[in-house]
């Protein structure tokens, strides 16, 4: 493959929509194979703004902003990183001859959980929770009873786990559909989803061009209100289970068709597998590549658009923990342990303009010689404090007060903590 240098007439520019900390690590990748980078936000300083050849503001759902972009600056290749984004411009770009990674109508189905389950679960006919789809709260009340509880509640597009809970009980219903409809994106129409008493999740990257699919080591990770806060590689599994994960992802990226990288989330019990949401772009959890591999998600999502070979080596075990904002700042700062800097972790701070309470503004990744022990220095190096014993011996006293409330108590402590 030629490539010619950045800035000319010829180069080979992609454009970023949606420029934050994955979005930064694609346009440093790009830089290294000397393609022009164009990031592009909805506001001015995002992280790839920071390491682009050219930066734009633009609304990012307004057809016409970005479509008008797209004709000026005529990039050789589109690449979305966030959902919150006009499809309806994607579309009509890629009539024009503009290429779209991995391609638009992909990119529709994958923003839209509506789309992306019907077309996995009836169409593909992969194992799923069980599910319905609700625009008023007198219907979600009728689902949830009719998943059983507890079950999971998300608007249909949204991003980050931006408007997503669980609902335990069916008082929690009118809370559920209050924190939907502030989320970021669509909340007009929501899902239920039942819920899968799955002992792990996992993201297993897939990557894939015209000539072949590979798949990175799986990946486990923690999540709070929908967003992630820890991930490990490799996330040990049976053999068995991850056959059965990676035929999953094959089926539904082939379906999807194009090329680039996708995070394709599963949920497991025993050798069980669950398809729960792909994302066709780097994944979050996907940091954590960052240490582990000679190629990282970003290194394989830029090769294969490319139409590169993506043969890799898994270096070492390891595990990312997200630094989470703790106020409002226009002006933040963050305050990083020097015991981060060490010959067996590094940190990637994302440069972000403002901070908001829960906003992640850094991540630490850390390596070990086992991804149990590579989690916990993560953990130890952002300070982060583990409540879960604390919690268990409330739990462990409320069930010695009394044998009836103690059945409660126990399935609640099942459902929290697992066993």
């Amino acid at each position: 493959m030629h490539f010619p240098a950045p800035l000319k007439a010829n180069s080979i520019k992609i454009m970023l929509l949606g420029s934050g900390e994955l979005g930064k690590e694609v346009a440093i990748e790009a830089q290294r194979l000397g393609l022009e980078v164009v990031a592009v936000d909805r506001y001015p300083g995002a992280p790839a703004h920071q390491v682009a050849h050219e930066a734009h503001v633009v609304d990012m759902q307004n057809r016409d902003e970005v479509l008008d972009l797209i004709r000026r600056v005529r990039p050789t290749y589109i690449l979305p990183e966030i959902e919150a984004i006009s499809i309806e411009a994607l579309f009509d770009a890629e009539k024009e001859g503009f290429t779209v990674i991995p391609n638009a109508e992909a990119v529709s189905k994958t923003m839209n959980r509506k789309r992306i389950r019907q077309f996995a679960a009836e169409e593909l006919g992969l194992k799923t929770s069980d599910y319905r789809f609700v625009s008023s709260l007198e219907e979600l009340r009728e689902a949830a009873e009719a998943v059983g509880f507890p079950c999971v509640i998300k608007p249909v597009m949204s991003s980050s786990g931006h408007g997503q809970s669980v609902a335990r009980t069916a008082a929690d219903i009118e809370r559920s559909w209050e924190i939907a409809k502030e989320a970021r994106g669509d909340a007009s129409e929501l899902i239920v989803e039942g819920f899968v008493h799955f002992d792990y999740e996992i993201t297993l990257l897939t990557a894939r061009t015209e000539k072949e699919t590979i798949f990175c080591e799986p990946i486990g990770h923690e999540q709070k209100d929908g967003d992630y806060i820890f991930s490990w590689q490799p996330m040990e599994m049976s053999p068995v289970a991850l056959e059965r994960a990676k035929e999953i992802a094959k089926k539904v990226t082939d379906g999807l068709g194009g090329r680039g990288i996708f995070g394709v989330e599963l949920f497991v019990q025993g050798d069980e597998v669950y398809f729960s949401e792909v994302s066709p772009r780097p994944h979050d959890t996907g940091m954590v590549t960052l240490i582990t591999q000679s190629q990282s998600e970003f290194a394989l999502h830029l090769r294969a658009v490319l139409g590169l070979p993506l043969d890799f080596t898994f270096f070492t075990p390891g595990a990312s923990a997200a630094y989470k904002a703790k106020s409002e700042s226009v002006t933040p700062v963050l305050t990083v342990d020097e015991k981060v800097f060490a010959a067996d972790s590094f940190v990637r701070i994302f440069g972000k303009p403002e901070s908001h309470e829960g906003r992640r503004m850094a991540v630490v990744l850390t390596m070990a010689a086992s991804e149990a022990e590579a989690l916990a220095k993560a953990k130890e190096r952002i300070g982060y404090v583990d409540d879960a014993p604390k919690a268990v011996e409330e739990v462990e006293e409320c069930i010695e007060k009394s044998e009836e409330e103690g059945c409660v108590v126990k399935r609640v402590f099942r459902f929290i903590f697992g066993g």
